[in-house]
């Protein structure tokens, strides 16, 4: 008896050990589909999200990835990511090429494709992101190593970038130049900017009526996530995904960090 309990303690022990990985990120998907039985009334949505669009957080931090790319345009700080990370898996599933002319962004659909411009020496480049990052709040693109070698970013590590949305790429006939197509439904617009959820309605009521002269439309969305309902406090009515870009800026710069765009 006393052996098998000293195989069951080395064997629980090696279980945890193994769960103590320490990774660069914790990343966590948020809003996944519940098996918990809705309350009656409730009808359950039949649209599926796919893995990569869903909300995710990291460290703390929220970020919700945005339906659409259409005139999407950002300036920041620009990083790349090397041989520590070659060979590992990336967010929409393939394996990460540093050679590959690829990138990371925290909330732009997977396999969009973006033209990037160094501010600092006038070069420009596409890249396809296939991955989420960088999660550094002053950085807004993780770059390739040969992207980041053809633009001009591999010694400095930085640099400052203007990024422009161009859309998913078809090549159409050998040895043509590749263009880039959007489809209709991309921009499913208007948007919102979700600035809380709460579990208790009057406390999202107070917070919605308090925004609502700031920025003129504010509303309370109540969802259920795990078998638990929120009441979502979302502020504002833009048309176009560029001009709630730019609420979104306003708006965390207000003193709400952790908002993001939604679509109405």
């Amino acid at each position: 008896m006393t052996k098998i309990i000293q195989q069951c303690a080395l064997f629980i022990i090696i279980l945890l050990l193994a769960a103590c990985g320490d990774p660069t990120y914790h990343v966590r998907v948020l809003d996944k589909p519940s098996s918990t039985p809705l309350p009656a009334g409730k009808v359950k949505p039949t649209g599926k999200v796919k893995p990569t669009q869903r909300a995710y957080e990291v460290n703390g931090q929220r970020y919700q990835p945005i339906p659409s790319a259409q005139g999407f345009v950002e300036k920041g700080l620009a990083s790349w990511y090397g041989k520590k990370f070659h060979g590992r898996k990336t967010s929409n599933g393939e394996t990460y090429d540093m050679y590959a002319m690829t990138s990371a962004h925290k909330t732009l659909p997977m396999n969009v494709h973006l033209k990037v411009t160094n501010l600092d020496n006038g070069r420009s480049t596409v890249v396809r992101v296939n991955d989420r990052g960088p999660f550094v709040r002053s950085r807004i693109i993780d770059l390739s190593y040969s992207a980041a070698k053809e633009l001009g970013v591999v010694g400095p590590g930085t640099a400052n970038v203007r990024i422009e949305a161009l859309g998913y790429q078809d090549k159409g006939p050998a040895g043509s130049a590749p263009h880039y197509t959007q489809p209709d439904s991309y921009d499913v617009g208007p948007f919102m900017v979700q600035v809380g959820a709460f579990t208790v309605k009057e406390n999202a009521d107070r917070l919605a009526a308090k925004l609502k002269g700031q920025y003129g439309s504010s509303s309370v969305a109540a969802g259920w996530v795990d078998g638990q309902k929120f009441y979502r406090v979302r502020v504002g009515l833009f048309n176009a995904m560029a001009k709630a870009s730019t609420g979104l800026l306003e708006i965390e710069a207000n003193g709400y960090p952790n908002s993001f765009i939604v679509a109405q």
